[in-house]
């Protein structure tokens, strides 16, 4: 008896079961057929694929974009356009010809700072490149026509691998990898590796790892390393001469100006100890590659130059014309317009008797002092 109450109240619960289970599939298959509405909409309103805008997949991960600017640099060039934005508005403010002399000054101090923090995060310190036909990827016959690139900067380098054209066998060949100093070069091959990135690529950069024969990596990384610390070290020097510009040593101002020019031949120098190691063979197909001073190297020595004249000038100047440097730079020179003028005016007697008064003692007290002395000399 005890069991067949026990299947008699077990009964409504399956029929209970049945209820929710019915109900959840009506309410399944209306969202299903509504979900395949919607991507055949989608479909048809993208032209029969399963893409967005710009043919992106909206079901699989982004397609990789091409590089386009450093991220830090651009964040350099906004940093140092804003003071330049910002001094121009207050250029209005300075009266009389030393506007323009201003204008002139605030421009190419702006501009010297600026590629003092650019030039460290900038590439293209030595550049190689190659036009070739090589061998696309590991395991396969393809052959692509393309322009390959090295570009070396103080932080890292750059391989760049660019079809000609750009779409060959089904593909978009279109890469620009960075292997930074700062991390392990060896760890970023390995994901290289496994990433599948054509061989040209793999290639130069495994000649930048630990295990390889060339020993490429320590004298880049520690000369990368040098140029940058002594173009820190112009730049603090460039902040310094700023400063005393504003005060009444110029001199010393053009002493720290031929510094930081000193500190930027220096950067040089260290980045340019890359060639004294023995030349490695960059071989791309039926090609070689060798590196030589790019863009940022020059822009350097132009700036390391024009900081030189700048300093020689001042400091020249400053032994030959100080009164004349001063007034230029309008440190310790007072102003007209500061100064007192006393004309004729009227004087209340009844104040002045107390002060002449004190005035006479004072002065009466001074001869007794200087008789007394007399008389004690004698």
């Amino acid at each position: 008896m005890q069991i067949k109450a026990v299947i008699r109240k077990c009964d409504p619960l399956k029929d209970e079961l049945r209820e929710d289970h019915l109900i959840s599939r009506t309410h399944i298959f209306p969202c299903c057929f509504a979900a395949h509405v919607a991507s055949t909409a989608i479909v048809l309103a993208c032209g029969g694929k399963m893409t967005f805008y710009d043919g992106i997949y909206p079901f699989y991960p982004l397609q990789r974009s091409p590089f386009i600017v450093d991220i830090s640099l651009l964040v350099v060039i906004l940093v140092f356009s804003v003071l330049a934005v910002s001094f121009l508005f207050i250029l209005p403010g300075i009266r009389g010809k030393s506007r323009l002399f201003w204008m002139f000054r605030i421009t190419i101090s702006l501009f010297i700072g600026t590629v003092l923090v650019a030039l460290n995060f900038t590439g293209d310190w030595a550049e190689a490149s190659v036009k070739a036909n090589a061998s696309y990827k590991s395991f396969s016959n393809a052959v692509v026509s393309a322009e390959v690139g090295l570009h070396v900067g103080l932080y890292g380098i750059n391989i760049t691998l660019k079809g000609e054209p750009v779409s060959q066998i089904n593909e978009t060949i279109d890469y620009n990898e960075i292997f930074r100093w700062s991390s392990s070069v060896d760890e970023q091959y390995d994901d290289a590796l496994k990433r599948g990135l054509p061989n040209p690529i793999l290639y130069i950069a495994e000649k930048f790892t630990r295990n390889s024969a060339c020993g490429l990596i320590y004298q880049y990384r520690y000369s990368g390393r040098f140029a940058s610390a002594n173009l820190w070290t112009a730049f603090c020097c460039w902040l310094v001469a700023n400063i005393l510009f504003l005060m009444p040593v110029i001199l010393y101002a053009g002493y720290m100006m031929i510094a930081t020019a000193a500190f930027i031949f220096f950067s040089m120098a260290s980045f340019s100890t890359i060639f004294n190691v023995i030349p490695c063979d960059f071989s791309i197909g039926a090609e070689s590659l060798k590196t030589d001073y790019s863009h940022s190297f020059w822009i350097a020595l132009a700036t390391g130059l024009l900081c030189a004249v700048i300093g020689l000038v001042v400091v020249l100047l400053d032994c030959l014309f100080p009164a004349r440097m001063r007034e230029v730079f309008s440190v310790g020179v007072d102003n007209e317009d500061e100064e007192c003028h006393t004309g004729e005016g009227y004087l209340n007697s009844g104040f002045l008797e107390g002060v002449i008064y004190d005035d006479d003692t004072q002065t009466g007290n001074v001869s007794m002092s200087q008789q007394i002395t007399t008389l004690t000399r004698l």
